[in-house]
């Protein structure tokens, strides 16, 4: 049998000749059914047309290499195959209505993200960046701010999770480690056994929002979570109470989340993402004592680079086959 074409698009730079390289060993490993192809996303729409126009599958090296645009013109086109969680910046609709289907990592990076937030949830509440950026700084302890009352452990703590998905089920078992009671909200129906494996309590949204110490959101951005932590949201929460975002930027109302830290109407808030990426450097929310923000890295480890590229190639290979794609995200 020929081999099906998979086109790799991205920047022509060492890590994705790296991770082509893996690609091409990888699809050896899951029997040769691809070719992997790569194309420089520098070389103009005309030429990555020409050249991936026999591609089943796209794989995009990195954010945004892939527009849907681009992708509805390949004829041969069956999945756009992404190595990242969030698939947000693909119109789902636009691509099924012409039999597309998309896929993001099955997973590759929940350990990464999951560990992640833990370690959010750590940070505000012992103002780690604060004592980090003092003591670099050769002021010792000088510029850690706040009285003792503002420094909290994680035990005995309620922890909501909002999407008790691949990544959000990770956090709720990690989470009764450190002798945690965790509940979780979810709109759609959570198998038994990874409940029961996550030990963590279905409870309605705002119940959720309204008895947690520390609230974390796992969900994917789509129009029905489109600011779904706002102000409304916030008037719920516990003035003790800590938001951790490690999913999607605009899942959360920035500017009531702002609004709800100045006030004290929250207590504080970790984030790995923001509505805007790169954040303006003006924003307020990088100068506050009680939030700490990272550069949209959570999924950053050698891990799951590796399970996310053997998934994408392992989800390719299975549709050369004739078999169905895993890990399909449907249109919201």
């Amino acid at each position: 049998m020929a081999q099906a074409l998979v086109a790799v698009i991205g920047p022509n730079d060492d890590r994705t000749q790296k991770v082509l390289a893996r690609y091409e060993m990888l699809a050896q490993q899951h029997g040769g059914d691809v070719e992997v192809r790569f194309i420089d996303n520098a070389s103009g729409d005309e030429s990555i047309l020409e050249q991936a126009k026999d591609a089943i599958a796209l794989i995009p090296a990195g954010p945004h290499a892939v527009t849907t645009e681009l992708a509805l013109k390949l004829p041969n086109l069956r999945l756009v195959q992404t190595t990242s969680a969030g698939t947000d910046y693909l119109d789902k609709t636009a691509l099924g209505e012409s039999g597309v289907l998309v896929a993001n990592n099955g997973g590759g990076n929940s350990v990464a993200v999951a560990e992640h937030a833990i370690a959010l949830m750590i940070s505000v509440y012992r103002k780690m960046d604060l004592q980090l950026t003092s003591t670099r700084a050769g002021t010792w302890m000088a510029g850690v701010t706040g009285e003792e009352g503002e420094y909290h452990n994680l035990v005995n703590k309620t922890v909501g999770v909002v999407g008790l998905g691949r990544i959000g089920s990770r956090v709720a078992r990690r989470l009764r480690g450190w002798e945690c009671e965790v509940i979780y909200s979810d709109v759609v129906s959570i198998p038994e056994e990874v409940e029961k494996d996550s030990r963590a309590r279905k409870v309605e949204l705002d119940e959720l929002l309204s008895t947690s110490d520390l609230i974390t959101l796992h969900v994917p951005l789509d129009r029905s979570t489109h600011h779904m932590i706002s102000t409304r949201e916030f008037e719920m929460m516990k003035s003790t109470a800590i938001l951790i975002n490690a999913c999607r930027g605009p899942v959360v109302d920035e500017a009531a989340l702002t609004i709800a830290l100045e006030s004290g109407q929250i207590f504080g808030a970790g984030l790995d993402v923001t509505e805007q990426e790169p954040t303006p450097p003006d924003n307020p929310l990088l100068t506050m004592d009680n939030v700490v923000v990272t550069p949209h890295l959570a999924s950053l480890a050698e891990e799951s680079g590796i399970r996310s590229t053997d998934f994408a190639i392992a989800n390719v290979s299975r549709l050369a086959r004739g078999e169905e794609p895993e890990s399909i995200v449907h249109a919201v």
